[in-house]
C-alpha cells in the first residue's frame, strides 16, 4: 500500500503532512489580518492526497504542455494552493507566503494567472474557475483528437478542480456542467468541498439541491458521501473516477475550519482570521507545535514533487522527441500553437482575407465576418468556438467548420443557450494554450457573459467575442433585444478591444487585429442589416490599424468632423455630401476601435482629431462616453433612451438616425 492509502479518517488530523497546510493556512491568514482559513483547513486531506498521489506535474517547468491542470475555483480558499506549492517546490518562497494578501506580493487574495508560478487560471467571481476547467479539459481533448497519432501519446493529461457550495449554487455551474457532461469529458475530475457551510452559515436553508442526483442527470460519473479527511476513500475515489470516461464529481464530506476547536463547523472559519488563542488551540489539536512559517525539513521531504515531476516530465519529453522523429511537421505544429504563434502564412491569410471583403461589396458586418472567419481558418487551425445557439444569426459557421460532440473531434463547439458559461470556458481554453478561442451571440446578452468578458481582459487572455444585432436596426423583436448601452459598456472594462467596423473591409482588419492580439480580448461588434462598402485609398485601407482614421478628407479647409462607428459611418457620409451641397466642408473620421485609436501618440491622433474645429460623433448608442471624444464644444447623436419594437427603416427615422439630422446638427453646432 501506497503512504495515503496508509492514513485513515481516525489519523489524518495529526498526519504531518496536512498539518503542514493547515498550519501556513493558519499563520498567513492571521498575518495579513484577513482571508479565508476554513476551506484550506478543512481540504486538507484532499489537497494532499490529490497533489501527491495523482496531479502529474512539473514544479521546475510549470509550463510543461502535457501537465495536468489544477483549478481551484473555490478562489477564497487561495491560502490552500499557495501552502501547495510552496511545499511541492515551486518558485514561491515562504517569504510570498507571508506577504499574503499584501501589495505586490505573489499571494494576493485570490489565484491570478501570470502572478503566482503553477496558477493556472485567476479565480475569484465563484463558479467561473469550474467553468474554465471545463474549457481546458474541452481543449485538452480536441488537442489530442488533432495530434496524436497511433503509438505516439503526446497530449494526455487530465484536469482537476476544487469547488464548493458556492461555485454550486452560482447559476454558471448548471451551464458547464452540463456542457461537460454531454461531451463525454472524461479526463474532467470536480472535488466538491461539501462543508455546508458559507458566509450566512448553515446552507441548508437556502441550498438544499441534491447535488448528486443533479449532476448525474448532466451524465456525470459521481461519487457520494466521501470521507474528505480520510485520504484512503479519497485516493480510491480519485482512481476509479480516472478510469470511468466520463467526467467526474467526487463529493467530499469534509468540516470547514478542521482542527479550530470553536470555529470548526461553522461560518466563524470561514472569512477571516481565527484570532491567535483559536489558531494556537487548532495547531495543537492537529499536533503542530512548531513556530508560525515553520516546516521541518521531513515534512518539507514528504510534500516535494521535484524528483516526480521531473521523471514525469522526461518521459514525456522522451516520448515527444520520438513523435517529432516520426512527424516532424506535426511536431513544430504543435509547438507553434502551443506558443500561441500565428503560422508563417498568415500575411498571405490576411491578403486573401481583405480580397474576400473587397469581392463582397454591400453586406452585413455580421455575412462579412463569416467571410473573414471562412477566409482566416484554413490557415488557423487553432481557431475553435463557436455560439450560443445562434450560430446562424451570428454566421460563425464556416467552410470546414465541423461540431465537437462527446464521439467526435471538431473545430465548432455548439454551446447552447449558455452566454455566460460559453465565456469562461472560451477563457479555460485559452488558458489551457493550443488554441484561439471565439464565442458568439446577440450584443444584447453580452450582459449574461460580462463577468467572464472581464476576466479574459483581466487574465489577458487571447478570447474574440463577436457580437452581431449591434443596434436597433435589428427591428421587430422589440427593446428587449435592441442593444443601446452595451457597446459603451464594454468600451469601459479595462484590456478589452471593441471593434464596431463600417463595412466588410473594416471587419476584415477587427479579425486580423483580434488575432494578431495576444494580450488581452476583443469584442467584434456587427450588425444585422446591410451596409454599404466604402471607398478608400490604399494608405487609408492601411490605417483602420490604428482604429481611427481619415476616411474622407475635404478639398477645402474642413470646418467640422463627423466622427462614426459601424453602421453609421454610412450615415456620416451621407451627412457630409448633404453639407457639401450647402458648401460646408466636413471629414468624416471611421472609429471602428476607440481603443487602438487612444493608444496612438498624440500627434499621430490630432492628424485624425482636430481639437481647433468642431466635433459631431455617431454612434446608434448612449452618448456619454462620446463626450470625451468631441470635447465640450462638440456634440453626439446617438440614443439614450430603451428603443421600440418596429422595422429597422422606421426605427432609425424615428429616433433620427438619418444623414439630415446629422446635417442638422452640424449646421446648428456651426452656429453657436
Amino acid at each position: 500500500m501506497n503512504q495515503v492509502q496508509k492514513i485513515t479518517s481516525a489519523t489524518s488530523l495529526t498526519w504531518p503532512v496536512t498539518a503542514a497546510l493547515r498550519a501556513l493556512a493558519i499563520d498567513a491568514v492571521e498575518a495579513a489580518k484577513s482571508g479565508h482559513p476554513g476551506a484550506p483547513m478543512g481540504m486538507a486531506e484532499i489537497a494532499a492526497v490529490l497533489w501527491r498521489q495523482h496531479l502529474r506535474h512539473d514544479p521546475a517547468d510549470p509550463t510543461w504542455p502535457d501537465r495536468d491542470r489544477f483549478v481551484l475555483s473555490n478562489g477564497h480558499a487561495s491560502m490552500l494552493i499557495y501552502g501547495l506549492l510552496h511545499l511541492t517546490g515551486y518558485d514561491l518562497p515562504l517569504s510570498e507566503l507571508k506577504r499574503f494578501r499584501q501589495m505586490h506580493a505573489k499571494t494576493p487574495g485570490h489565484p491570478e494567472v501570470g502572478v503566482t508560478v503553477g496558477v493556472e487560471t485567476t479565480t475569484g467571481p465563484l463558479g467561473q474557475g469550474f467553468a474554465n476547467a471545463v474549457g481546458m479539459a474541452i481543449a485538452e481533448k480536441t488537442l489530442a483528437a488533432q495530434f496524436n497519432r497511433p503509438g505516439h501519446t503526446v497530449v494526455d493529461h487530465r484536469t482537476f478542480v476544487f469547488l464548493g457550495d458556492g461555485c454550486l449554487m452560482e447559476g454558471i455551474s448548471h451551464e458547464a456542467a452540463s456542457l461537460a457532461g454531454r461531451l463525454g469529458l472524461g479526463k474532467l475530475v470536480a472535488l466538491y468541498d461539501d462543508n455546508g457551510i458559507s458566509i450566512d452559515g448553515k446552507v441548508e436553508e437556502w441550498f438544499a439541491d441534491d447535488t448528486p442526483a443533479r449532476f448525474e442527470a448532466y451524465g456525470w460519473h459521481v461519487v457520494r458521501d466521501v470521507d474528505g479527511h480520510d485520504p484512503a476513500a479519497i485516493d480510491a475515489a480519485i482512481t476509479v473516477a480516472l478510469g470511468v470516461g466520463k467526467p467526474s464529481l467526487i463529493c467530499c464530506k469534509t468540516v470547514i475550519g478542521r482542527g479550530a476547536p470553536t470555529k470548526q463547523g461553522t461560518e466563524n472559519s470561514h472569512g477571516a482570521p481565527l484570532g491567535p488563542d483559536e489558531a494556537a488551540k487548532a495547531k495543537a489539536a492537529f499536533g503542530w507545535s512548531h513556530p508560525p512559517f515553520v516546516v521541518p525539513d521531513d515534512v518539507y521531504a514528504q510534500w516535494n514533487q521535484r524528483a516526480r515531476g521531473a521523471g514525469l516530465h522526461a518521459d514525456w519529453t522522451q516520448r515527444f522527441e520520438a513523435y517529432r522523429a516520426a512527424f516532424p511537421e506535426l511536431a513544430a505544429e504543435f509547438e507553434r500553437r502551443i506558443n500561441g504563434d500565428l503560422p508563417a502564412t498568415f500575411p498571405a491569410a490576411t491578403a486573401h482575407a481583405l480580397a474576400e471583403a473587397k469581392a463582397a461589396g454591400n453586406v452585413a458586418s455580421r455575412k462579412a465576418g463569416q467571410v473573414a472567419l471562412s477566409a482566416y481558418a484554413p490557415d488557423l487551425p487553432e481557431l475553435l468556438g463557436g455560439s450560443a445557439d445562434l450560430t446562424h444569426s451570428n454566421l460563425t459557421n464556416f467552410k470546414g467548420s465541423t461540431p465537437i460532440t462527446r464521439d467526435a473531434a471538431g473545430n465548432t463547439i455548439l454551446f447552447g443557450v449558455r452566454e455566460f458559461g460559453m465565456s469562461a470556458i472560451a477563457n479555460g481554453i485559452a488558458l489551457h494554450g493550443g488554441f484561439i478561442p471565439f464565442v458568439a451571440t446577440f450584443l444584447v446578452f453580452s450582459d449574461y457573459a460580462r463577468n467572464a468578458i472581464r476576466m479574459s481582459a483581466l487574465m489577458g487572455q487571447r478570447v474574440v467575442y463577436v457580437f452581431t444585432h449591434d443596434s436597433i436596426a435589428l427591428g421587430e423583436d422589440g427593446p428587449t433585444h435592441q442593444p443601446v448601452e452595451h457597446v459603451e459598456s464594454l468600451r469601459l472594462i479595462p484590456n478589452l478591444d471593441v471593434w464596431r467596423p463600417a463595412d466588410a473591409v473594416e471587419t476584415a482588419f477587427a479579425w486580423r487585429a483580434a488575432l494578431v492580439r495576444k494580450d488581452g480580448p476583443t469584442a467584434i461588434v456587427l450588425s444585422r442589416q446591410t451596409l454599404p462598402a466604402q471607398p478608400r485609398e490604399a494608405a487609408t485601407e492601411a490605417a483602420i490599424a490604428n482604429g481611427g482614421y481619415v476616411l474622407s478628407e475635404p478639398a477645402a479647409k474642413p470646418a467640422a468632423v463627423l466622427v462614426a462607428t459601424g453602421s453609421e459611418v454610412a450615415l456620416a457620409t451621407a451627412a457630409r455630401d448633404l453639407l457639401a451641397a450647402d458648401n460646408i466642408a466636413v471629414r468624416v473620421v471611421s472609429m471602428p476601435c476607440r481603443e487602438a485609436f487612444e493608444r496612438l501618440g498624440t500627434a499621430e491622433q490630432a492628424t485624425v482629431i482636430d481639437r481647433a474645429i468642431p466635433h459631431v460623433a455617431v454612434e446608434a448608442g448612449v452618448t456619454r462616453g462620446w463626450r470625451a471624444v468631441v470635447g465640450f464644444g462638440g456634440d453626439v447623436v446617438g440614443l439614450d433612451r430603451f428603443g421600440e419594437s418596429a422595422p429597422e427603416k422606421d426605427l432609425l427615422a424615428h429616433f433620427g438616425f438619418t444623414p439630415q439630422r446629422i446635417a442638422d446638427t452640424v449646421k446648428a453646432l456651426l452656429a453657436r
